[in-house]
């Protein structure tokens, strides 16, 4: 028998009941019992092979690729054998960093032309992301892209064509989606855990100079150090500008804001914990408020997003802000709330907090009741919710660590990734339309189905 909305909420309510009890007589089906409530470990016990060894190669080694390369490697079986940036200081550090045998090089193109390389890693700027998968896939190599996978809304249905003509494996750098913490959050939103989804948000804070993209300009910084001209031979020529190949999230001909770098992981989450396609409409508003040093992107940023009902999920709404002026560095990853619950979620854990409601016991209220008659309905009040915290046990890897053992998984087994190209397409649509609704000050229509921009009046 099919199993409905309804039969899966008594069946956790029914395991809820249980674990509360086996808490209270001391069982260990949870860890402990807290001050605020239940808590149990999240567990990964996916296993993997790592018979075959696969040679990985990276194309920009700033500081994300070089961060995902550290990640890959600690998975057993994962070489690296090649390094490709445009900046000589960034080679040298390579080899420095992973072995004077390492080849390097400028030139992308030598990275896809060498046999022994098996998968790529694509740490550049977003405006080079479509080009290079896309060149990837057809030299035969399995691609992990960064987010967003496109810098313009124009751009995914080259990658998704590239990938189903090649039949490679494509990931997208998303890496919360593969977590405990998304899992387990996917699994209680299906039981009803949180009873009908009607609201969902999400707000990064920060605030230091390097976590809001005034990164480090090296001193040598140069033409002579810096291939300029390959930077930029596929956008605006312009001279040479430290700012913009070192800084350049801060630019719109680089980059995609505050949108595409940390909405994006908001809506992969989302989208993989309800089974969403994505918004239908989106609206977005901000400024630019502190950060006067030349960026072309804001930095307070707030996007409104209308999700309709599906097959999948019921109709709710979503919304996202970013501050980078915050002084309390205070971030919620995202919250999904529900009619009887909601549930905070991060790649680590999940606190899910649910009402109840019991008879009133005020004596005032009672005698008040007693007075207006039969059929007088008795009123309950609410009370602190119920918590419970699932968290990942010690000793977990990551997010990021789940999210490359799944890409490598897939190119051992043939598998399937959680993040391919349309997975990753739907998840930097609605950031790229949230740019392009600040921009242009009016609100953006998407049909997150066939993907594509819908035109209104």
């Amino acid at each position: 028998m099919k199993e409905t909305p309804e039969s899966s909420r008594r069946g956790f309510l029914k395991k809820l009941g249980t674990a509360s009890a086996a808490v209270a007589i001391g069982s260990n089906v949870f860890a402990r019992d807290t001050k605020t409530g239940l808590f149990t470990y999240l567990k990964r016990t996916d296993s993997f092979s790592a018979n075959d060894r696969i040679n990985i190669a990276l194309i920009g080694a700033g500081g994300q690729g070089s961060s995902d390369t550290e990640t890959a490697l600690q998975i057993p079986g994962i070489k690296l054998v090649a390094v490709c940036d445009l900046y000589d200081g960034r080679l040298a550090d390579a080899k420095k960093r992973w072995g004077a045998d390492i080849f390097t090089t400028k030139v992308y193109k030598e990275i896809l032309a060498r046999p022994d390389v098996d998968a790529v890693i694509i740490g550049t700027p977003d405006f080079w992301h479509q080009t290079i998968s896309v060149d990837a896939m057809h030299a035969g190599k399995h691609v992990y892209c960064e987010k967003p996978m496109v810098h313009a809304i124009t751009e995914g249905p080259a990658i998704i064509k590239a990938q189903k003509e090649t039949g490679k494996v494509y990931q997208v750098g998303s890496q919360g989606v593969s977590s405990l913490g998304n899992e387990k959050a996917k699994e209680l939103l299906k039981a009803g855990a949180i009873g009908q989804l009607n609201y969902a948000e999400g707000f990064w804070a920060r605030r230091g100079a390097v976590e809001v993209w005034e990164y480090p300009i090296p001193a040598d910084a140069s033409p002579q150090t810096v291939d300029w001209e390959t930077y930029i031979s596929n956008t605006v020529k312009r001279p040479f500008d430290e700012k913009r190949f070192f800084r350049w999230r801060n630019y719109v001909d680089y980059g995609t804001g505050m949108a595409g770098d940390l909405f994006v992981h908001l809506f992969s989450s989302l989208h993989f914990i309800t089974g969403s396609l994505g918004p239908q409409k989106v609206y977005a508003s901000g400024g630019l408020r502190f950060w006067h040093d030349g960026r072309e992107v804001p930095d307070v940023l707030l996007g409104t997003f209308d999700y309709g009902e599906t097959t999948v999920h019921p109709a709710f709404n979503l919304s996202l802000r970013c501050n980078f002026v915050d002084g309390t560095s205070g971030t919620t990853y995202l919250r999904l709330v529900g009619s009887e619950g909601a549930m905070d979620i991060t790649w680590d854990d999940v606190v899910l907090k649910r009402n109840k409601t019991f008879q009133n016991d005020d004596p005032f209220y009672a005698e008040k009741m007693r007075n207006a008659g039969p059929g007088a309905v008795e009123r309950k009040h609410m009370l602190p919710p119920e918590e419970i915290t699932y968290a990942a046990e010690k000793g977990y890897l990551g997010g990021p660590y789940d999210h490359f053992t799944n890409f490598f998984n897939a190119i051992r087994s043939g598998g399937k990734v959680v993040e391919d190209a349309t997975f990753g397409y739907r998840a930097a649509a609605p950031a790229l339309l949230c740019n392009d609704s600040y921009f242009k000050n009016e609100a953006m229509h998407w049909d997150p189905e066939n993907m594509v921009v819908v035109k209104k009046g």
